[in-house]
């Protein structure tokens, strides 16, 4: 071969190679298999990247979130969108039999869900079973009691709901926008616990409608998610109903002067549940995850989820955060005998499950509210 030939066949052989170079990245692109797009109805940041980012990267799927704010607008939410368009749907527990009734989530295998490692209150939680047949899997809880603005108040002041009512806060008690949370508190309020404070004839209704209109001088706004927290933060609002640690907890972690307190006529837990939306064709990945969210390595995230805390019904999430970080689970309760226990406060009587109405209709504590805001 001569030179020039020699040459001119390198240069082609490098050709060649700079254009396979150039071409590699679009083949592998190609060849990569795409991530499985998991489709997630949920409270705001359960699919933020501290949650999910890393079960994402270890299974190669890609959860796209819708996020509501209360069961009522997660009911009108499914109810308005194409069977099978979520595969995961979070829900408030007390809104599962209509998710189940509605036809809008499928049955569940128990034996995939560690349930001996749920404290035994957990286990067999309310509406999430029908006899054997699972149809929800609580993933985590919060309570809800007063929350404050501790340079207003002190904590043996806000230790009832008649807080709201005290003269150091008038015009600046807020109400997160949902009726259960709130009108839940004033029931309480009233001796409502037996069976629970949503449970109640119509004398008791009356008395609850009664109650909640005479705290209306005291009411500085009605907030949002987000309205919630800003309206805190910087002071405008100086005690707030329908919430909990769930917001303050946040808020104290960037030095708030806030707090939530379990008051003397009892608090309420908040709950939340996976259940598998219909018609999905995700079933084994959708279970993983759930699983994930049930390890101790899920369970710390979720107790110290960015966007709003919350707390574990496993045992081993318990143990998991007090290894890592003590202080959190000291801050939560999440520690047995602590005061703030939740498995203490229900032994005393002094918790209840947030439910929906059972004696009136959701519509019905709904009008009472919109009447409440505009009075």
């Amino acid at each position: 071969m001569s030179k020039s030939s020699f040459t001119m066949t390198r240069r082609r052989m490098l050709g060649g190679a700079a254009g396979v170079a150039l071409t590699a990245p679009m083949i592998s692109r190609a060849w990569a298999q795409e991530p499985v797009q998991i489709n997630m109805l949920a409270w705001y940041g359960h699919a933020e990247p501290d949650m999910v980012a890393e079960f994402e990267a270890a299974n190669n799927v890609k959860f796209v979130p819708k996020y509501y704010a209360g069961g009522d607008n997660m009911l009108a939410l499914i109810a308005q969108s194409p069977p099978g368009t979520y595969d995961l749907i979070l829900s408030d527990a007390e809104f599962v039999q209509q998710l189940n009734a509605a036809g809008y989530i499928e049955e569940m295998d128990p034996s995939l869900y560690p349930f001996d490692d749920f404290f035994p209150e957990y286990q067999k939680f309310p509406g999430h079973w029908t006899d054997n047949q699972l149809w929800s899997v609580m993933v985590r809880f919060g309570l809800l009691g007063v929350s404050y603005n501790t340079e207003a108040l002190t904590r043996e002041e806000a230790m009832s709901y008649n807080a709201f009512w005290n003269p150091k806060v008038t015009g600046k008690v807020g109400h997160f926008d949902w009726h259960l949370p709130s009108l839940g508190q004033i029931s309480l309020l009233n001796g409502n616990r037996n069976p629970s404070p949503f449970d109640i004839d119509g004398a008791a209704w009356d008395a609850v409608m009664e109650k909640t209109l005479s705290l209306k001088p005291q009411v500085g706004g009605y907030f949002d998610y987000g309205g919630t927290f800003a309206s805190l933060k910087n002071g405008e609002m100086l005690a707030m109903a329908g919430i909990g640690d769930w917001i303050t907890g946040v808020l104290q972690k960037d030095g708030a002067p806030v707090a939530s307190v379990i008051p003397e006529e009892g608090g309420i837990q908040w709950t939340e549940s996976y259940s598998i939306g219909k018609g999905t064709t995700k079933h084994d990945i959708i279970n993983k995850f759930i699983q994930y969210m049930l390890s101790p390595e899920g369970q710390v995230k979720s107790i110290q989820m960015a966007a709003y805390p919350g707390l574990s019904p496993l045992k081993s999430g318990w143990k998991a955060i007090q290894d890592a970080n003590p202080a959190e689970a000291e801050r939560s309760g999440l520690i047995e005998g602590h005061d703030q226990s939740p498995i203490k406060l229900l032994s005393e009587g002094r918790l209840f499950f947030r439910d929906i109405p059972r004696q009136q209709s959701l519509e019905d504590w709904n009008d009472f509210w919109s009447e409440y805001k505009t009075a």
